[in-house]
């Protein structure tokens, strides 16, 4: 089985038990350090209380979806990085608890977004990939907690970067280790499409930001005139520069870097629930896009 994309991997608990994700090796934030993204992935199911990563011994996904009226949302890039969750949700004082299912898919595979970031890094997005198979979280997310991961990728602004897709069995099959098979799962799909390989199919995104970016600026002279020439200067100039970020989404579909994710189709579909659609009933909160 493919491994998911990270800059580390959980350590060995440390002796006495301490979960802060300080101590496991977690806490590094790629909204914070851009060159860090997607950042550190657990090893294993957690559930995220505020600075813990605790153990989640037996996933109940049924009480989750049935009992707590949760959701689940597949984590391409940095929202596997207890981090990052922890950091998006405190900007709106969101403090509830988070389960992390680490769970097998297939048919998915992880992609690069055709757009730079305003965060200083070059996201991930998942393509349609039949028959490959990864191992990626799922995060069972409940009303207040999804807003605001709407609300950072940008799925309720006209401008924003990322539509949330419902991907459905057997097309997409999700199965959290508890012996059963989601009936589909959200996935956040760009935009703008995803970056192609040369080949033009789609092409996997790395799991680390220094390779990628030295990769694109090496095969782009107006990459480089934009955002210099290491993934330093890239990150740099990008972070919170909107208008720059925007040249250089533009410039990668006037290269013609871009190719569709293979997931299109699925905008406008949903579950049975009110949150079909791909999108939350509300506005609810904003915050800075990816």
């Amino acid at each position: 089985m493919s491994q998911s994309p990270s800059e580390g991997r959980e350590p060995v608990p440390p002796p006495g038990g301490d979960r802060t994700l300080r101590a496991l090796g977690l806490d590094g934030v790629p909204r914070e350090e851009p060159l860090l993204y997607p950042g550190a992935w657990p090893r294993e199911s957690g559930l995220l209380d505020g600075d813990r990563l605790l153990p989640l011994d037996r996933p109940s996904c049924q009480e989750w979806e049935d009992g707590e009226g949760r959701v689940p949302v597949l984590a391409i890039g940095s929202n596997a990085s207890p981090a990052q969750l922890r950091h998006k949700m405190a900007e709106f004082g969101v403090d509830s608890a988070i389960p992390m299912v680490r769970s097998r898919v297939t048919g998915l595979d992880i992609g690069v977004s055709a757009h730079v970031s305003r965060m200083g890094y070059v996201s991930a997005s998942p393509v349609g990939a039949p028959g490959v198979v990864r191992e990626l979280f799922v995060l069972w997310l409940d009303a207040g907690q999804l807003a605001v991961i709407d609300a950072s990728e940008g799925v309720p602004m006209a401008g924003g970067n990322f539509d949330r897709l419902w991907l459905p069995a057997p097309d997409v099959r999700v199965e959290p280790g508890d012996g059963s098979v989601l009936r589909g799962a959200y996935a956040y799909v760009n935009r703008h499409g995803v970056l192609h390989d040369g080949t033009g199919a789609p092409r996997r995104h790395p799991g680390k930001q220094r390779p990628l970016i030295t990769e694109l600026l090496h095969g782009s002279a107006r990459l480089r005139e934009l955002f210099g020439t290491t993934p330093e200067e890239f990150s740099a100039r990008a972070r919170a520069d909107r208008r720059l970020c925007d040249r250089g989404t533009r410039l990668f579909a006037e290269e013609q870097r871009v190719t569709a994710s293979g997931l299109e189709r699925y905008a406008g579909s949903g579950p049975d629930d009110p949150l079909a659609g791909g999108r939350t009933p509300s506005a609810g909160p904003t915050a800075p896009m990816p």
